[in-house]
C-alpha cells in the first residue's frame, strides 16, 4: 500500500484526522439526498451553528451564515456595508484582492499599503474620515504576516462608529477575537478546519444587518444573489436561501464539535508550541530566514521562510518522503517556502517534517 502524503500546504491542506469518519457518517445516513427545506437539514445547520458559537465564543445576536467561499464574502460585505468608501490594510495578495473587489464594485476604496513581509500595528493606522468599512486581513496567507488581535480590537474601539470586517480565512479558530466588538468576521474551511474547499462562513452582527437594510431602502444595490438581509433571515431559521453545501455544513459541525471536545485553549496551546518549533528551526539555519522579521507579527498558522536554495528543489526532495509543502506566493514563488501549522498538522508530523528538512 502506497504511503499517504502529509500536506503542509496553505490550503487546500491536510484533512482533519476524523474527516473520513464523518464523511462515512454523512453517506451512510444518505444526507446528500435530503431536502434543504427539511427539518433534518435544519438540525444539521443548527448543530454547526451551536458548535461554532461554543468554539469561537460567538454571541447569540450575531448571525452565522454560509456561502460558497470567503471570496464571495469579500464581495457581499462590500455591497452590504459600503455606500461610498472602504478602507483596506494591504500587505499581501489576499488583502489586496479584498481592496480590488471594492474597486471593481466602484467604491471609493482607500488602501494603507505595506511592503510584503511587513505588518500593521495600531499606532501607525490612520482611518480616513469618510471610511464606512475598515477591512482587515488578520492573517495574510501569501506572506505569513498576522495582525495582533489586541491591535484590531484597539483600532475598533478607537473608531466605534465604523464597521469592521475581519478576514480570518487562514487563521480561524486560532485568533482570540471579540465578536461582541467586531462587526463582520469570515473564513473558509479548506485551511485550519481541514476540509475540502467550497464553504464560506460569515459571522455578522446586527449593525451589519441594519446598515444593509438602510442601503437597500436608499436604493443602493447590495447584490442580487443572497444579499445580507436574505442570508440573515434564513440563518435565523437555520436555513439557506437556496440549496447550500449540505456536506460542508455537516462536516464543519462535526469538526467543530471535535475541536470543542479537545478544547480551544488546548488547540491554541499546541498551535503556539508548533509555531515556535518551526520558527526556531529556521532561525539560525544557514541559507534560510523568516520572511517576517518582527516575531510578534509572524503568522501562527502559515509560516513563510526565505531560502537561498530554489524552493522547487526543497519541495521536490520533501515530496520524495511524501511530505508536501508550498512554494512562496507570487513574487516569492522561487525564493520562499510556505509551511502550514494547521490543526490537522499534528506535533508528530511537524517533527517528521523538520527531521527531513534537517537533511537538506
Amino acid at each position: 500500500m502506497e504511503r499517504q502524503k502529509k500536506y503542509f500546504t496553505a490550503g487546500p491542506a491536510e484533512l482533519y484526522p476524523r474527516f473520513e469518519e464523518y464523511l462515512r457518517e454523512f453517506t451512510d445516513k444518505q444526507l446528500g439526498s435530503i431536502s434543504h427545506r427539511s427539518g433534518e437539514f435544519k438540525n444539521i445547520y443548527r448543530f454547526a451553528d451551536e458548535q461554532l458559537r461554543i468554539l469561537l465564543n460567538i454571541p447569540e445576536e450575531n448571525a452565522i451564515m454560509f456561502t460558497g467561499s470567503a471570496s464571495e464574502i469579500w464581495e457581499k460585505s462590500l455591497q452590504s456595508l459600503v455606500e461610498f468608501e472602504s478602507f483596506h490594510l494591504v500587505n499581501g495578495s489576499f488583502s489586496e484582492k479584498y481592496y480590488q473587489y471594492a474597486q471593481a464594485l466602484q467604491k471609493q476604496a482607500v488602501a494603507f499599503t505595506k511592503p510584503l513581509g511587513e505588518g500593521f500595528t495600531y499606532n501607525e493606522i490612520q482611518v480616513p474620515e469618510y471610511a464606512e468599512l475598515v477591512c482587515i486581513t488578520q492573517n495574510e496567507t501569501s506572506t505569513g504576516v498576522q495582525m495582533r488581535e489586541a491591535d484590531i480590537h484597539k483600532l475598533k474601539r478607537s473608531h466605534a462608529g465604523r464597521l469592521f470586517s475581519v478576514d480570518v480565512v487562514s487563521s480561524a479558530p486560532i485568533p482570540v477575537l471579540d465578536f461582541k466588538l467586531l462587526d463582520s468576521v469570515f473564513f473558509s474551511v479548506q485551511k485550519n478546519f481541514g476540509m475540502p474547499a467550497g464553504l464560506g462562513v460569515w459571522i455578522a452582527n446586527e449593525k451589519c444587518l441594519a446598515r444593509a437594510l438602510e442601503l437597500k431602502e436608499k436604493g443602493v444595490g447590495i447584490g442580487a444573489h443572497h444579499d445580507l438581509p436574505t442570508l440573515w433571515k434564513n440563518a435565523r431559521q437555520f436555513q439557506n436561501p437556496s440549496t447550500p453545501n449540505v456536506l460542508g455544513i455537516f462536516l464543519l459541525g462535526k469538526i467543530a464539535e471535535d475541536m470543542n471536545r479537545t478544547g480551544i485553549e488546548n488547540i491554541r496551546k499546541t498551535n503556539a508550541l508548533n509555531a515556535k518549533k518551526l520558527y526556531s528551526f529556521f532561525e539560525n539555519r544557514p541559507g534560510f530566514s523568516a520572511a517576517v522579521k518582527d516575531p510578534e507579527l509572524r503568522s501562527k498558522t502559515v509560516a513563510v521562510f526565505n531560502t537561498e536554495i530554489p524552493s522547487a528543489q526543497i519541495i521536490r526532495q520533501l515530496q520524495e518522503k511524501n511530505l508536501v509543502i508550498g512554494s512562496g506566493y507570487g513574487a516569492g514563488k522561487d525564493s520562499q517556502i510556505r509551511i502550514s501549522n494547521f490543526i490537522a498538522n499534528s506535533s508528530e508530523n511537524i517533527a517528521e517534517l523538520l527531521h527531513e528538512l534537517d537533511k537538506i
